[in-house]
């Protein structure tokens, strides 16, 4: 694709067409898979049921709750060495976490009977949407972009992490520190070390989510597609992860129904660290990493671009102390941004990518 289109050209689809095709997308798949697993869609224990649920109560949920947010001017502060079409977004309502992910979440712990091991993921995931909460609420008391120092948001992620991977020691060891690789009959015996690296994992993750969430409709909807493949990955084995990963997916969906261009709403730290966090404590506790990696595509790659364009920075800082970037700007969907894509055009690459991620790992682990 050209780099240095104008920001409207080839844009046919509009931000709603985008997000009703992507719900359209994602039902069918969810219909799709259960048929292939032989569950009842309209039952608990499926897929389906669970991603209509949450995507239909979390999008009714956001008509009550955006006003609240609206009157409690909860308006987002907008970097202006961003790029400039984002400064008209300046005063959109953000910190909606706070309605999507509870809303998720109740609906898997019903639907899963409240699963023991669905309650330890939602317990993951809402402690990182209190830390993701935190930053946005301190950023908007503050009114600038800095909410809570970087070091007392790593502090925060890790002890929730080592929480969490206690948990996961007295409960579910034996199952999880041998790390099954796919397409290979191997298994990577890790023992007490895989424990960093599960701790590593649920940080990085977050913060991988939460560099994506620039741009409108671009987490929700990557992290829905992920999350349904993730489901449908583990449900032979874990049905009621599943369960969770297909409400949280619908939820997601929901939030899209406010959240594609032009937003109405932003996720904030409140869902994108949330989201982050449920999608490694899944795969944590499933032993499923290696599809985590595949379908993390797009975050990983965001990520890398973050590292990239600071790596470069500091490696060439001359005596001025200033130095080259690699990037116009980072995380990579800023930078194409500056180069003249528009945000649908990037939104629908990134869901086009993330979506064929998903359909390699679904079918590597099918067939």
């Amino acid at each position: 694709m050209d780099a240095k289109l104008s920001p409207n050209q080839g844009s046919n689809i509009s931000g709603i067409s985008l997000a009703f095709g992507l719900v359209i997308a994602l039902s069918v798949a969810a219909l799709s898979l259960d048929w292939l697993g032989q569950r009842t869609p309209w039952l608990g224990m499926s897929l389906t049921l669970p991603l209509l649920l949450g995507a239909l109560c979390t999008s009714a949920m956001g008509f009550l709750v955006i006003p609240m947010l609206q009157a409690w001017k909860t308006g987002q502060i907008i970097r202006e060495d961003g790029p400039q079409a984002h400064l008209k977004k300046a005063g959109t309502p953000t910190m909606g976490g706070i309605f999507f992910v509870p809303v998720s979440v109740s609906i898997a712990c019903i639907l899963s009977n409240f699963a023991t091991e669905v309650l330890g993921v939602c317990a993951l995931t809402l402690s990182y949407g209190f830390v993701g909460w935190l930053d946005d609420w301190q950023i908007l008391r503050r009114k600038s972009n800095k909410g809570i120092s970087p070091k007392m948001k790593l502090a925060l992620q890790i002890l929730f992490a080592a929480l969490f991977c206690l948990w996961l020691m007295f409960n579910h060891n034996s199952q999880i520190t041998n790390i099954a690789l796919p397409w290979v009959s191997f298994t990577l015996p890790l023992g007490y070390l895989f424990w960093p690296l599960a701790g590593f994992v649920l940080v990085a993750e977050s913060n991988a989510t939460n560099l994506t969430d620039g741009v409108d409709g671009l987490a929700a909807g990557t992290v829905a597609i992920a999350l349904l493949g993730l489901g449908s990955v583990i449900a032979p084995a874990y049905p009621g992860l599943m369960v969770f990963c297909a409400a949280l997916s619908g939820g997601c969906l929901g939030f899209l129904a406010h959240n594609r261009n032009p937003a109405r709403v932003f996720m904030g730290d409140t869902g994108s660290l949330a989201l982050g966090g449920a999608l490694a404590a899944v795969a944590l506790l499933t032993n499923s990493l290696v599809a985590l990696f595949i379908l993390s595509g797009i975050f990983f790659v965001e990520t890398l671009s973050v590292i990239a364009q600071v790596g470069y920075y500091k490696a060439t800082k001359g005596p001025d102390g200033k130095g080259k970037r690699l990037l116009k700007m980072a995380p990579l969907h800023h930078h194409l941004e500056l180069s003249g894509w528009s945000e649908l055009q990037v939104v629908r690459v990134f869901y086009a990518i993330a979506g064929i991620l998903a359909v390699i790992c679904v079918a590597s682990a099918t067939f």
